[in-house]
């Protein structure tokens, strides 16, 4: 166990469409189930803050994606942060001149630190009015005029796919409000 301070699980795609939907009740009830403690999610979208049972961030997350397909049966990726690399996320966030609207740029977290290189070959092309950045865990992602229509977004989650998540670094700076105020 780290002494890191409270971890924080990212689920990819719940509540976004009708087959993936878990209500926050029972994901905390489970987080708990499992080991968890002071266990609270934020928002309608599978962001959980707790203290950590046992175990390394990867552990971590596999038990909860095993035990949310068990017995929510749901199938989510999850993925597992220390307290601390949400922090470091904010503060050397190395977009912040750039990045006007928080809902428009997105921080993407690697299922594993591993998969990140896997995004150092988009570096070399032009994204304008786009722009991405990596970071030591993370991707950030300038999506200037809007998610949906940004070519940088759909590049990047066709290298990664089910293998990342992404939040809008309105929603990262509240995660971090929370483990700071744990």
């Amino acid at each position: 166990m780290s002494t890191s301070g409270p971890y924080v699980a990212l689920l990819r795609g719940i509540n976004v469409g009708r087959a993936k939907r878990i209500a926050m009740a029972d994901l905390r009830a489970l987080v708990e189930r499992l080991g968890g403690g002071e266990v609270r999610t934020l928002l309608n979208s599978g962001n959980v803050v707790f203290t950590p049972p046992r175990g390394t961030a990867e552990e971590i997350g596999a038990r909860i994606e095993q035990a949310i397909a068990a017995r929510l049966k749901v199938a989510t990726r999850v993925t597992v942060l220390e307290g601390r690399e949400v922090a470091e996320m904010v503060r050397k966030n190395p977009l912040a001149a750039v990045a006007s609207d928080p809902t428009r740029f997105l921080v993407l977290v690697p299922r594993t630190s591993r998969d990140l290189p896997r995004l150092k070959p988009l570096l070399k092309e032009r994204w304008s009015p786009e722009v991405l950045a990596l970071g030591r865990r993370v991707a950030y992602l300038w999506c200037a005029e809007g998610i949906r229509d940004s070519a940088l977004w759909r590049a990047v989650d066709k290298v990664l796919g089910e293998q990342g998540t992404a939040r809008n670094m309105a929603t990262i700076t509240k995660l971090l409000e929370m483990v700071e105020g744990s």
